[in-house]
């Protein structure tokens, strides 16, 4: 990303934006609150076309091999053509679904609050197998080595091979989870509704480390950004901090007047991620210092999608906005 952002265009959804956009060759996918999913042109934010879902989405949408994939509010998971916005193939679920899809290998792999992660044919949404939980399953599974990676609201991360649906291992982490999980280097780290960001060895099925802040007690809705130094996390007690992944020692600390529920993204030495209080910020990745910040006036829980030098966020209040360098 140029070092000096500027809005280059907006664009609007009927609702509002909860959902991180997908960005496909030249087209940008972003689920909107009045139950559509939208498609708009990168360079200019011009409306490609609109697709109307079964409820709300505020899942993320996923593109592979040239379909778009998402959940809504009804239960519904759809594939959607991504050149045409016309319907490939539907199935339903028994709850919501909030979990973003994951991919691996054709096999489209979500949760749904009906208590099970799904793994679907990406081709025909045939139905490989269901694994239940013990409880909501909220964040994006991560697939680490054949394995898809899921912790949920029964408090537990599981690791269930994706070839067949069998249950490779579980750790116990105490409390639900909500944020999705970041995987680097065999480990695992995620923020729980207990206050508490954890590192779990995934093949020793074991918590490494804890960290909690020794005052503010608040949970982790946003899931971390994870380098090999740094494993960045926003939280609802109004920070991002910069822990070692080693150790979960606190490197920096970034307070902000207003929650974070948007999940931190590191493009290059900066880490974008938005505010509940409406605001883009832009922090020094080794020393946490604000580097830019833009109002947008509404509240964040999208992440930012970065490509080609832009980058995408939307709003609660519907407004999709790209930034970038101004040509002149």
């Amino acid at each position: 990303l140029p070092d000096v952002l500027d809005v280059l265009w907006t664009a609007s959804v009927e609702e509002g934006i909860e959902s991180t956009a997908a960005i496909w060759q030249g087209t940008v996918y972003v689920g909107g609150l009045d139950g559509k999913l939208y498609a708009f042109g990168l360079d200019t934010g011009d409306l490609k076309w609109t697709y109307l879902a079964t409820g709300e989405i505020k899942s993320s949408p996923l593109v592979y091999a040239g379909t778009v994939f998402f959940g809504d509010g009804e239960g519904v998971f759809h594939a959607v053509d991504g050149k045409t916005g016309k319907a490939v193939w539907t199935f339903q679920t028994e709850g919501e679904i909030i979990s973003s899809a994951n991919v691996d290998d054709g096999r489209i792999l979500f949760g749904s609050y009906d208590q099970f992660l799904y793994c679907l044919n990406a081709k025909d949404g045939a139905l490989l197998w269901k694994f239940e939980t013990d409880g909501y399953v909220h964040g994006m599974p991560a697939v680490v080595d054949g394995g898809a990676l899921v912790a949920g609201c029964d408090g537990h991360m599981r690791v269930v091979r994706v070839a067949d649906g069998k249950e490779l291992s579980q750790t116990n982490l105490n409390d639900y989870v909500g944020a999705s999980t970041a995987v680097r280097n065999g480990r695992a780290f995620v923020g729980t509704y207990g206050n508490q960001v954890l590192c779990v060895d995934l093949k020793a099925s074991e918590v490494v480390w804890r960290y909690e802040h020794p005052k503010r007690k608040f949970p982790f809705y946003a899931s971390p950004a994870v380098t090999d130094h740094q494993v960045i996390v926003a939280g609802r007690d109004k920070m991002v901090q910069a822990l070692n992944p080693e150790d979960g020692a606190v490197l920096w600390t970034y307070v902000s007047q207003a929650r974070f529920e948007s999940s931190p993204v590191v493009v290059g030495d900066r880490v974008f991620v938005g505010t509940t209080g409406g605001k883009v910020l832009a922090l020094d990745l080794q020393a946490g210092e604000l580097n830019w910040e833009f109002v947008v006036g509404s509240d964040i829980v999208a992440a930012p999608s970065v490509t080609e030098g832009k980058l995408i966020i939307g709003a609660t209040d519907g407004t999709l906005y790209c930034f970038g360098g101004k040509v002149d």
